[in-house]
């Protein structure tokens, strides 16, 4: 890809182009403290890459006409419970509704991961995903920024649309756009930290998933909006598929790149 397809990608992402939605960047390994941490256990993260977007509707649509037993007609109910593309007016067709580019919801664990391996990738972890998503616009580690966390919890609270087209929130320190205020987002091992809810009549009703208001002016809006996250991610089993879960691709870096 020349650097003047890859810049106008970059700033014309609304262009249906699959190849620029899925370009990927670089994230430095470091090391961060989780919520589930103390200030001794430090999480070390390895250099990776990361999808600059949300997978969309379109990618995944292309996805599923190539993999048949991921339509909606003929996946196994072991790997997709029935809200599994629910929204699409058929197997291999959008609703009229929705919008190409804006990100697949609606999907399982199951078959999100099968997507990223199908593009040579996987998912990122549950702490790859909270240490890029830490950062704002301009810095690495933005999660004691009052504003930054009110701006989090302001979405957890209020989540107006799902079909808003990528790249619609701001981008950050990493230039990945969306990890707050589009869509939440599967992990790897999403469930590697249980914390509340087991079972999907937790989380039956989206609008039990957005409680942040009551976090609002809270002294720690870091660490409630983090909870809220692993809360979340407790609550889910991997066939569930909801109007508000979608999900991005991650990468290792290989030595010789």
């Amino acid at each position: 890809m020349t650097i003047f397809r890859l810049a106008f990608c970059l700033l014309a992402f609304w262009v249906i182009d699959s190849n620029c939605q899925s370009e990927m960047v670089n994230i430095k390994g470091g090391s961060y403290i989780p919520l589930y941490g103390r200030d001794s256990l430090k999480v070390s993260i390895s250099d990776f890459k990361m999808d600059i977007y949300p997978v969309t509707n379109q990618e995944f649509q292309e996805f599923v006409k190539k993999n048949p037993k991921w339509k909606r007609s003929q996946v196994k109910r072991i790997f997709a419970d029935a809200n599994y593309l629910q929204n699409w007016e058929s197997d291999t067709e959008l609703n009229e509704n929705q919008q190409l580019n804006a990100p697949i919801t609606n999907v399982s664990w199951f078959a999100a991961k099968a997507y990223c391996e199908c593009q040579g990738k996987r998912l990122p972890t549950l702490d790859e995903w909270e240490y890029v998503a830490m950062a704002d616009k301009k810095s690495i580690d933005a999660r004691r920024n009052k504003n930054y966390n009110e701006f989090i919890l302001g979405w957890y609270e209020k989540p107006k649309t799902f079909n808003n087209e990528i790249g619609s929130t701001f981008k950050n320190y990493w230039n990945i756009y969306d990890l707050h205020g589009l869509v939440w987002e599967w992990t790897l091992d999403f469930n590697s930290v249980l914390i509340s809810g087991e079972s999907r009549k937790d989380v039956d009703t989206d609008n039990n998933l957005f409680c942040g208001s009551a976090a609002i002016g809270s002294s720690d809006l870091m660490n409630y909006a983090a909870f809220m996250r692993y809360a979340i991610r407790g609550s889910l089993k991997a066939k569930y598929a909801m109007k508000n879960l979608g999900f991005r691709c991650a990468k290792n870096i290989n030595e010789n790149e």
